[in-house]
């Protein structure tokens, strides 16, 4: 079968959604999950914290069960909320909500594209920690021929449960790679090259994600703080490790902490 689709060659590709993940996952060693409305920047603000975060692809009953085997809390949608109730997908609800050692994050997207990996590292990106990871993954050799890296942006979903490409992951991704061809790694793939020319060429990335469709329904819907949360380039040094079917703190060498 040919593997055109793959991207092969280059150290760093670019892909959408969960099913995007799936085709490029058996051909690197490295998996970036990015998802910066939702997914993602709620992993990286639950683990500068210190929380384990477990990544499920339900919201339904089967997440409360699963809580249960992994003796955590179970994280709800947004709007469901409550003060006994209190950790979400919204970061600055995980900001405000009681510490948590082990949290269970429903994301059908997010976890979607996290199980695809089969075997290769897994690491949550978006736009507050892409320069720490970015170096992070160049510091342990990830990006190149031998060690390829696919960067996967999730994207949304329209009413008919099709991929919507979401300009924020494609700005999340692209500020990823531009980190990683700043360290020296590569060669970009086609993809990836335009995915970093779209955050490089943009005068201004918080109003770009603020602006577009993702961030006008969130801020409409009452979670503009989550937005401004999601929009701060750099502001993060955390760079979430998926080790033992739970996100993790990934210390400077390697090791979680």
């Amino acid at each position: 079968m040919s593997d055109w689709y793959m991207q092969p060659g280059h150290g760093v590709r670019f892909e959408w959604g969960p099913t995007g993940a799936q085709r490029l996952a058996p051909g690197v060693s490295c998996l970036v999950v990015v998802d910066v409305l939702s997914f993602t920047t709620s992993v990286t603000v639950a683990v500068e914290s210190g929380t384990c975060v477990f990544p499920y692809p339900w919201r339904d009953e089967t997440a409360s069960a699963f809580a249960g085997q992994m003796a955590a809390e179970l994280a709800v949608g947004r709007r469901a909320a409550t003060t006994t109730s209190p950790w979400s997908l919204s970061p600055a609800a995980l900001r405000r909500a009681p510490f948590t050692p082990r949290l269970v994050l429903p994301s059908p997207n997010g976890s979607a594209i996290a199980a695809a990996a089969d075997g290769s590292t897994v690491v949550a990106g978006c736009l507050r920690n892409a320069t720490a990871l970015g170096r992070w993954l160049a510091l342990h050799g990830y990006g190149t021929p031998a060690h390829p890296v696919a960067v996967i942006a999730a994207g949304e979903r329209w009413p008919d449960g099709s991929l919507r490409p979401a300009l924020e992951d494609l700005l999340g991704a692209g500020a990823i790679i531009a980190e990683l061809q700043a360290q020296g790694v590569g060669p970009l793939s086609p993809e990836a090259a335009a995915a970093r020319t779209c955050f490089e060429r943009n005068p201004d990335v918080g109003r770009a994600v603020a602006t577009c469709s993702s961030g006008l329904e969130l801020a409409q819907g009452g979670f503009a703080d989550d937005v401004a949360i999601a929009s701060k380039v750099g502001d993060s040094k955390t760079v979430p490790v998926l080790i033992d079917r739970a996100f993790t703190r990934a210390g400077p060498h390697g090791t979680t902490g």
